[in-house]
């Protein structure tokens, strides 16, 4: 009896120490060659990143043709000034991790952000919705301290592309959505969640559902990115 009370105790506690050093081993890289080379854009690193001594140079943005070339490095969001959405809209993207997880020990998401306010400063404010190689996404913002609205790891949805195997291909198109009074993600043309805008346009959340719009990476990732656009609804 005790055997079998113990095995699974025993793996539990080895699942736990597994996550930690994980944890410990995936500290944001410093991307040689960084920077930002697409005229227009600019960038910022997530406030936790500063404090650990990372730069928006240690994360890089290029431009290959027509498509967005990420590789990071810190936690980041990149936009264009002149890149605005106001009233009902639809900002996507398709993204492609080339080599999924080559960069990183465990899943890391990507997405699109709108509603982006006094961007590049302290007080800066934006929602994003990010998809993983693994099947699940989540919503998260500023405001200007971060919120998350699917909980901390998100959640599975059956619209998110699954990456065959660790170092393959996977691809996911990404929208967000405003529409009178509701902000939708969609992806691979599947809306996969949606809150009313008093659930977002509110303290400690957005400013607007106006602003800025541009990409959003977490850390030790590699990404293609191809047609960001906008479209009124």
């Amino acid at each position: 009896m005790r055997l079998v009370h113990f095995a699974p105790l025993a793996f539990s506690v080895y699942i736990v120490l597994l996550s930690a050093l994980n944890a410990q081993d995936d500290v944001s890289r410093a991307i040689a060659g960084g920077g930002i080379s697409v005229p227009g854009w600019t960038g910022k690193i997530d406030a936790s990143e500063v404090r650990a001594g990372r730069t928006l140079n240690d994360a890089k943005l290029m431009k290959e043709g027509d498509t967005f070339h990420v590789v990071t490095g810190p936690a980041v969001v990149y936009w264009n000034p002149a890149n605005k959405a106001t009233g009902d809209y639809t900002v996507k993207a398709t993204f492609n991790e080339p080599k999924y997880m080559n960069l990183n020990s465990h899943p890391h998401p990507y997405g699109i952000f709108i509603a982006g306010n006094e961007m590049g400063t302290a007080n800066q404010s934006y929602l994003y919705c990010a998809a993983y190689g693994n099947g699940r996404f989540i919503v998260r913002g500023f405001g200007p301290g971060p919120f998350q609205m699917n909980g901390f790891q998100g959640e599975a949805n059956s619209a998110v592309h699954q990456a065959p195997g660790v170092g393959q291909p996977v691809t996911q198109e990404i929208a967000l959505s405003v529409k009178g009074d509701r902000i939708e993600c969609s992806i691979n043309g599947a809306v996969v969640t949606g809150y009313d805008k008093g659930a977002l346009v509110t303290a400690g959340k957005l400013s607007s559902t106006d602003g800025i719009y541009g990409l959003r990476f977490a850390h030790n990732t590699e990404v293609m990115v191809t047609g960001l656009t906008v479209s009124k609804n």
